[in-house]
């Protein structure tokens, strides 16, 4: 009796102890990550070529341009147009020609010493259109130079487009949406101007997103909890994950580990918060069920952890394996995306199996109140079973023999399981056969925003008035040999208007001879399409043909150059990527399930959801959103994460029905684990979709499209596939499910439970 006192003493000490060293650990975190959450912005790269790989043409082309200039510029163009639509007068001229000498000397933003000067590369160039009604301005930033910080954490490109906005306004009285008395309109376009206002959309993942996103999960917890207490732990452990993932991608990315860009920082912000508190809706409903049949809370959880362990780790393991697999991706920006997430996920896990126990223990006994005011209690009968050695108590009434949904709706898939599986199979079938009118052949860089943003509008007004791609022409590098032949070539590609050498602007150009760099000679090939569009990539892909043709050693490079390549590696990646994440996933879920059977009907299922949820995309995008199409990421980042999180549901359910079958024989087993997860696994779904459909919030295309095709398509693993397809097929194959486990040729009969008799 002394011994058994003392040992449960030094038992509750441990457990204090280690609740303690639990909480403490995750504060320190919190304390930091929340910091390195808030600069992550800072350690961002949204460069485009910057992801390309070393062996893409446009990136040899861009290494081989360097010789041909002292300083590589990035653009920061300035058009104005008279308010009244006519030309411009020469007083308008002389105005913006005198602020455009002005602003090298404008000081740099509160905090910082210097000029622009110290930052820009040459003197900006004013140049009227040859119908008289516009003027174009511009100012080039050294590219070596774009990326640094000033203070106050603000880089140097989107610092400089805001202050050009702010002194047009304030010298010349000029932006989009009005005209000061000189009657000027004015938009900062081009390259920099682009950079400015996507960081300006990206900004709004570090708090806008987030908030939204906390904000839909908080009110979806209230409702499945009913607790005023219970959420907010939830919610704390979600946000102490996503803390430590910032803490270690921060740092990763400042040290150049890794390459983090707008995109990935707001699908690490919802990833995290998505699994945490789907990893949080299964342990505490586990926790919550070990309640109502073990009176110490401690007990509970421990039993809670023994069963929740397997599905989470493995869950995690399946999310974690699926997005590394884009380390096999040509682009940098898929490679950075792969360890991002795997981070993300990874916090979840450690958030939900340590931070989240610790919580829901700090009250010692009185920690069921946690769960006010429906606080669950163990029964007398639970109470006397848990009183017995090595027995695992279970209630008296079979789960499945309720009269809720979840129990009702398992009894009837238990009762017509083929019928459910075929229409379900079939519906799922009707959505596929839309995939193949997805279009993701890529997009303009003007359709990038969903909203009206000043970049847009002024290129809008470049193209009107100016050669469209005499901004970022084509560069061709060829032999001098060969420059008659490729510039005879290039000129007879439809599409393009003109071909010069590089004459390093030299008076005299272009009369003066081109330049020269180890025998080699560069031409810019303008386009009559802007370089940012579709239309020039396809004019670049024919020009690149036209000029191997006559020199094979010729590089063509520029930015409409690097989109095409960006987009060639994409569709790469799906071929390449794509079989490797469905391979690795099937391997772990034969290794979870201990079955072939169970893990292909799995990965089948959810394959035949990720297909049935982008033809329903294709048809939300082409016929009703009238969205002008996507980039090849799109498709295979919703594959990924569809595949890898849809599998969640499977493997939370699924293992359930192993753990079930064991005692009571897989079609009873199939009806009680639908009956006792159902809840919680539709619960997790929709704080998933909730979570990734705030990214919508963001004005971009793709974010948006991901948005849509992730949501929707979790829903659908969560309401359909899990809850009807699977678990009518597996009742239906009965024991084979399991090939070739030891459960596959057990009789049928085995401890078979009444319920599974009745559905026989």
């Amino acid at each position: 009796m002394i011994l058994s006192m003392l040992s449960n003493r030094r038992s509750t000490v441990v457990r204090s102890v280690l609740v303690g060293v639990a909480l403490i650990a995750w504060l320190g975190i919190g304390s930091l990550g929340g910091m390195a959450q808030g600069k992550l912005s800072q350690v961002q790269t949204n460069d485009a070529a910057a992801f390309l790989p070393a062996s893409a043409e446009s990136t040899q082309a861009a290494a081989e341009t360097k010789a041909f200039v002292d300083t590589a510029t990035l653009p920061a163009l300035v058009v104005l147009t008279a308010e009244d639509g006519g030309d411009i007068t020469p007083d308008q001229l002389g105005a913006v020609q005198e602020w455009a000498a002005s602003v090298p000397d404008e000081a740099l933003p509160v905090g910082n010493d210097g000029t622009w000067s110290d930052y820009l590369v040459g003197e900006p160039a004013v140049v009227p259109s040859q119908d008289g009604e516009a003027l174009l301005v511009a100012f080039s930033l050294d590219a070596a130079k774009a990326d640094d910080l000033l203070a106050g954490d603000e880089g140097v490109t989107d610092s400089f487009v805001l202050a050009v906005r702010a002194s047009l306004d304030e010298s010349l009285g000029a932006s989009a949406g009005s005209a000061g008395e000189l009657g000027l309109q004015a938009w900062v376009t081009g390259p920099a101007g682009f950079v400015a206002d996507l960081v300006t959309a990206f900004g709004g993942i570090d708090g806008v997103l987030l908030l939204v996103a906390l904000g839909a999960v908080l009110l979806i917890l209230v409702i499945v909890y009913r607790s005023p207490f219970l959420p907010f732990v939830v919610i704390f452990s979600a946000v102490f994950a996503l803390c430590l993932a910032g803490l270690v991608v921060y740092h990763l990315a400042k040290n150049g580990t890794l390459v983090l860009n707008g995109q990935s920082q707001g699908i690490l912000s919802i990833l995290v918060v998505g699994a945490s508190v789907d990893y949080a809706l299964l342990l505490v409903a586990r926790y919550r069920e070990e309640l109502g049949r073990v009176e110490h809370p401690a007990e509970a959880m421990r039993r809670a952890l023994r069963a929740c362990v397997e599905p989470i780790v493995a869950s995690a393991g399946t999310v974690i394996a699926g997005v590394l697999c884009l380390l096999l991706s040509d682009l940098g920006s898929n490679r950075s995306l792969g360890p991002v997430a795997a981070i993300g996920i990874a916090s979840a896990m450690l958030a939900a199996l340590t931070l989240l126990p610790a919580m829901l223990l700090i009250g010692g006994r009185r920690s069921r109140f946690l769960f006010w005011p429906r606080a669950p209690r163990p029964s007398a009968t639970s109470a006397s079973l848990a009183a017995q050695a090595n027995v695992d108590p279970v209630a008296e009434q079979d789960p499945a023999d309720g009269s809720g949904l979840w129990a009702r709706l398992a009894r009837f898939v238990g009762r017509r399981a083929r019928p459910v599986w075929i229409l379900t199979a079939l519906v799922l079938c009707v959505g596929a056969a839309f995939l193949p009118t997805f279009k993701a052949s890529g997009t303009s860089q003007v359709d990038v925003f969903l909203t009206d943003v000043d970049a847009v509008a002024g290129e809008a007004v470049v193209v009107e008035h100016f050669p469209a791609g005499g901004v970022q022409p084509a560069i061709v590098i060829v032999d001098e040999a060969d420059v008659d032949a490729v510039t005879s070539a290039a000129e007879s590609v439809d599409g393009v208007s003109s071909v010069a050498p590089y004459t390093g602007g030299r008076p005299g150009a272009p009369d003066a001879p081109p330049v020269v760099v180890e025998g080699r000679v560069r031409l810019d090939v303008t386009t009559e399409a802007s370089a940012d569009s579709q239309a020039a990539v396809a004019v670049v892909d024919d020009l690149r043909a036209a000029v191997h043709e006559q020199s094979p050693t010729a590089l063509v490079g520029g930015a409409a150059a690097e989109t095409l390549d960006t987009q060639r590696a994409s569709e790469g990646d799906l071929k390449v990527i794509v079989p490797v994440v469905l391979l690795v996933i099937g391997l772990i879920l034969m290794l979870l399930l201990r079955s072939v059977a169970a893990a292909a009907l799995l990965l089948v299922a959810n394959v035949l959801s990720f297909a049935a949820a982008l033809g329903v995309a294709a048809l939300v995008f082409n016929h009703i959103l009238g969205f002008p199409g996507a980039d090849p990421v799109v498709p295979l980042y919703a594959f990924v994460f569809l595949v890898a999180l849809g599998v969640d549901y499977s493997i939370f359910l699924m293992t359930r029905v192993r753990e079930e079958s064991v005692a009571v024989g897989t079609r009873a087993g199939v009806v009680r684990a639908l009956t006792v997860t159902g809840g919680v696994i539709t619960s997790a779904g929709v704080v998933l979709a909730t979570t990734f459909a705030a990214l919508g919030i963001i004005p971009l295309l793709f974010l948006a499209q991901i948005a849509f095709i992730v949501a929707f398509g979790v829903l659908l693993d969560t309401l359909v596939v899990r809850s009807l397809l699977v678990p009518a097929l597996v009742h239906d194959l009965d024991r084979r499910s399991w090939w070739p486990s030891a459960l596959s040729r057990e009789p049928h009969e085995r401890r078979q439970h009444a319920v599974g008799a009745d559905l026989e």
